[in-house]
Parts: structure tokens; C-alpha cells; sequence
């Protein structure tokens, strides 16, 4: 499938058909989120997959009871993460040893940061690995909805998910039960100025 027509068919899938996703296609989609970009290649994001709908029906009233939580195959859950330095020591260890002057300056930014920037900054960066899931999830025959509306702080007590991974964004994939609107854009001159 051509990229163009990845980005003109997907949509917001509201209903999915609660089929399972074949597990190589699962592994599929992981490794296009895996390879996102991200500012200093710092990747400051951990997404935990949900595949057991006991663990949905307890996040769904949390979701404001929207069925694309219950009925998709997978719930992606993108959480922003603060422990930069952990990930700048990370990929330290995993540069050549020419490349401190570019650590250094990672382990600056990071440091500048107060914690409520930290977590901005992350946060602002998973919608980069977001991106690679919807289109992704096109790319691969299957269908996906990034959501915001969701309360995160009880998606982190029932996730039992640690104080620096903050639930930003989900992404429900699957296969679609519902048919896509038609696309409603601005014109190229509302957009581009």
C-alpha cells in the first residue's frame, strides 16, 4: 500500500470487530513504533500492550465507556517518560565513544529541565511514536484510534505503572466494525501560509 493511500483511508475507528490480530502482525507494528523518531533520539516513551479484556473492562470506565477500548484487539497505551537521563545513559553506553561531545549535550538539556518541562517535552514526543502506530496499523490491514480521553492518573493505579511513565495517549487497534466518514480537511491555503 502506498503511503498516500495509508493516510487517506485510515480513520478513527470507533467499533472494532473484537477479532485478534495475528501475532506477527502484532510484532510488525511494534518494530514501525519502535523506529519513530524522537528529539535527540532520546525515545522517552514506554507503550504498554493490553491484550486481556478483563484489564479493559477495568480501564473502560476510565475511557468514558467508549467501545473501541472494549472491542479492539489490542489497546496500545503510549506513556511519556520522564527519567530522560536513564534513556541519555542508555544510549551511551550504546555510542561510540566519539560521540560524548553529543552525550554531553543530551545530559545538558536534560539536566535544564524542570520536571514539569520534562514531562511535557516527553509527552510531546510520543505523539511522534503515535503517529508510526496509526499509519502503521493501515500500512499493516488493520485499523487504529489514537484517543486523549481517558483519565490517566487511574490508567496508572490499575496499570500499577511507576511515577515516571505518565499515560499520554491510546492507541486501540483492530479490525474495524464500523465504516469511515469521509475525511474532512482544511484546503492546502487554510494550512499553509
Amino acid at each position: 500500500m502506498e503511503f498516500k493511500d495509508i493516510v487517506q483511508n485510515r480513520f478513527a475507528t470507533k467499533f472494532f470487530d473484537t477479532k485478534p490480530i495475528p501475532q506477527q502482525k502484532i510484532d510488525e507494528l511494534l518494530d514501525l513504533i519502535r523506529l519513530a523518531p524522537s528529539s535527540f533520539n532520546i525515545q522517552p516513551w514506554k507503550i504498554k500492550v493490553i491484550t486481556d479484556h478483563a484489564t479493559k473492562e477495568k480501564l473502560a470506565p476510565f475511557s468514558w465507556n467508549q467501545p473501541q477500548i472494549t472491542t479492539c484487539s489490542h489497546l496500545l497505551v503510549f506513556c511519556a517518560n520522564t527519567d530522560i537521563m536513564h534513556n541519555i545513559l542508555k544510549l551511551e553506553k550504546m555510542l561510540d565513544p566519539q560521540a560524548q561531545g553529543y552525550v554531553d549535550m543530551m545530559k545538558g538539556f536534560a539536566q535544564s529541565l524542570s520536571h514539569e518541562q520534562a514531562k511535557s517535552w516527553a509527552q510531546r514526543q510520543v505523539y511522534l511514536a503515535l503517529a508510526n502506530a496509526i499509519n502503521g496499523a493501515k500500512y499493516l490491514g488493520f485499523d487504529s484510534c489514537p484517543m486523549e480521553g481517558f483519565n490517566a492518573e487511574e490508567y496508572s493505579k490499575i496499570l500499577h505503572l511507576p511515577s515516571n511513565l505518565v499515560p499520554t495517549a491510546l492507541c486501540p487497534i483492530g479490525y474495524a466494525a464500523d465504516v469511515a466518514r469521509p475525511k474532512i480537511r482544511f484546503t492546502k491555503e487554510d494550512i499553509f501560509f
